[in-house]
């Protein structure tokens, strides 16, 4: 980036843990216009992620604000009364029922820290192997102990919560053209959710 001894700028970030698509500067002019996009929330972003249970509705927004935890700072949390924090908008889309989990599809107007995880929180759905947000235990489910092992396998599969930077679509900063940027899943969250399909499908 000019004015920073010719090194790349990173434009935004995502949550340590999260996989996917990022976008860098190379230069002082792309950084300003692609931070400027993210600032208007014109950038187009979606992310993958496994939650807990199923949602009552097979899509919808999440219109609630997120602000700091009082009780511990690295936490974000829902204030849905809005008196204080920031607007957070998720707009999601259930793609995969699978039981007792699900997979979604979020499409962000915001970008807000730890957005999507803090959102499904409030709903009662974290996201699956989520330490942060209680998503690292069995929330869903029987009480059988076959059940937990299984459950326990697949969080060694993917250590990390399960939420995946999936697409990103922006304004080229020189061309002024739309592009659009896609990320497969990563083989952690793919062998997750295939051990939740062959559950589904055999059990």
């Amino acid at each position: 980036m000019e004015g920073n001894d010719g090194r790349p700028g990173l434009v935004h970030r995502i949550d340590k843990g999260t996989s996917g698509l990022l976008v860098v500067a190379k230069t002082e002019m792309a950084m300003t216009n692609l931070a400027k996009q993210f600032f208007d929330h014109s950038i187009e972003r979606t992310y993958y992620a496994l939650i807990w249970g199923i949602p009552k509705e097979s899509e919808g927004t999440i219109d609630v604000n997120l602000g700091r935890s009082e009780k511990d700072r690295r936490v974000t949390v829902a204030i849905e009364d809005g008196s204080r924090g920031r607007t957070a908008v998720t707009h999601y889309k259930v793609l995969k029922e699978l039981r007792y989990i699900s997979l979604i599809q979020c499409n962000l107007e915001t970008g807000r820290t730890h957005q999507i995880r803090a959102h499904f929180k409030h709903l009662g759905h974290p996201l699956f192997n989520d330490a942060t947000y209680g998503g690292d235990s069995v929330v869903k489910g029987t009480r059988f102990s076959k059940y937990k092992s299984f459950v326990d396998n697949a969080f060694k599969m993917i250590p990390r919560q399960a939420l995946h930077a999936k697409s990103l679509g922006f304004i080229h900063p020189r061309t002024k053209k739309f592009v659009h940027f896609e990320s497969e899943l990563p083989q952690d969250f793919q062998n997750a959710l295939t051990k939740w399909e062959d559950y589904v499908k055999y059990d």
